[in-house]
């Protein structure tokens, strides 16, 4: 088959193979996206309460029934999905019940949580928005789960067009399309939450790089511009965190540059000052709409979600949870080493060989997951999908790493080796 068709066929299987898990993959907070997006169809409080409230527990029902089934003592009693779906939606409608009989009605989320907590979410209208024609088409179960297929594949093809745009083989970027399918990103971007879009979105923007690196500024600077106005929506830290990184990683590739008495590059210029003027316009545009700060953050932090008093020292204690954090965190890592020594292989491919420049810039959009773990330095949030976006290193890494193997026991036709002196030149 051709390769185009390779690209539809890894679609469809990854497709397939998600609906072995339709209900369940939902989180504490996916029902609070999920009753942004039902409000923003015009449902009322109730309404949407109800519907995101029935989702979420037929969800812990039907996790509850799986296990039991597999339970050695009690795999034998009644199916419990009925008992497990009656107490969750009593306890949630006496929690959302309460707030709303205590005048917590305003924006567009259901009050699961204190009010504090919920304009985190307010702040965040991007995934709710994605969410609303598949939630239109195909009801909420069923919505949910094409919404996060459609961000996976869309995920996975993005990192296809990132390793063609390096005039890499077709089996190179078919195997870095799957990569991103196989490894923590797929399983982190079909939860019903935020993670899929920024996966997206940032690879987005490390498209537009490779492509202004390659001398199609234009086309790169709108890619680039247009991820992060995206990525606003959606979490605005993470566009403040990959408009540094981009920033960052043009300086080190000009000054490298410089440094050798090459050409700097219209290019390079050009994704950096993009990156830092997205930075400096996400800082702006958050003080201006009046989004949560840092501070706020760290409170919710500390405090367990607002459910405890503000600590009068937040940032004293923040640091030092840091120097604890990182820590037990290595420790961890060191013992199941697979994400280290993945980290360490992608490196090796995205900044071997001619095109390094490209892995400056894609170690500096896998660092955001790093500075999205360190600003939330707590074991105990849904395991890895703070640091996922770290994993976009192995994702384009590897199969770097693994071209001159393809190169060499695969004949290329002839515009691919004229796409590769290209690309040597």
């Amino acid at each position: 088959m051709r390769p185009r068709a390779w690209v539809l066929v890894l679609a469809v299987v990854y497709a397939l193979i998600q609906l072995a898990n339709v209900t369940g993959r939902s989180t504490p907070d996916s029902k609070n996206y999920l009753s942004y997006a039902l409000s923003l169809r015009g449902e009322g409080k109730h309404r949407a309460a109800a519907a995101a409230i029935d989702w979420a527990c037929e969800g812990e029902a039907s996790i509850a029934a799986r296990r039991q089934s597999v339970d050695v003592v009690r795999f034998h009693r009644a199916d419990p999905s009925a008992e497990v779906f009656a107490r969750c939606r009593e306890r949630e409608w006496r929690n959302v019940g309460a707030r709303l009989a205590a005048g917590q009605t305003g924006g567009h989320t259901v009050p699961f949580m204190p009010d504090r907590f919920m304009r985190i979410f307010e702040a965040r209208p991007g995934y709710p928005v994605f969410l609303v024609p598949f939630l239109a088409v195909f009801g909420v179960e069923w919505g949910m789960w094409a919404a996060g297929v459609v961000a996976t594949v869309a995920g996975g093809v993005l990192v296809l067009l990132v390793l063609r745009s390096l005039r890499a083989p077709a089996g190179v970027c078919l195997t870095g399309q799957a990569l991103y399918y196989v490894l923590p990103c797929g399983t982190t971007a079909m939860r019903p939450m935020a993670e899929g879009l920024l996966l997206a979105l940032t690879l987005v923007a490390v498209w537009g790089g490779a492509l202004a690196l390659d001398g199609r500024v234009r086309a790169g600077v709108w890619l680039v511009g247009g991820a992060l106005a995206a990525l606003f929506t959606v979490k605005h830290s993470q566009a403040l965190f990959l408009g540094l990184a981009l920033a960052a990683a043009g300086a080190l590739i000009a000054v490298r540059r410089r440094r050798r008495g090459r050409p700097v590059g219209r290019g390079v210029v050009a994704v950096a000052v993009t990156g830092a003027c997205g930075a400096v316009g996400t800082l702006l545009l958050a003080a201006l709409l009046s989004h949560p700060s840092q501070s706020e953050s760290l409170q919710d932090l500390l405090t367990h979600h607002f459910a405890r008093p503000d600590r009068e020292r937040p940032w004293a204690e923040f640091w030092q949870l840091q120097q604890r954090f990182w820590p037990e965190w290595l420790r961890r890592q060191l013992w199941e080493p697979l994400f280290l020594a993945a980290l360490a292989a992608g490196a090796w491919g995205a900044l071997r060989g001619p095109r390094r420049a490209f892995g400056v810039l894609v170690v500096a959009a896998a660092s955001t997951g790093v500075l999205t773990q360190a600003g939330h330095p707590d074991m105990a949030i849904w395991g890895g999908r703070l640091i996922v976006l770290a994993w976009l290193l192995p994702v384009l890494g590897l199969p770097l790493l693994l071209e001159p193997l393809v190169r060499g026991r695969v004949a290329l036709p002839a515009q691919e080796r004229a796409d590769l002196a290209h690309s040597m030149r």
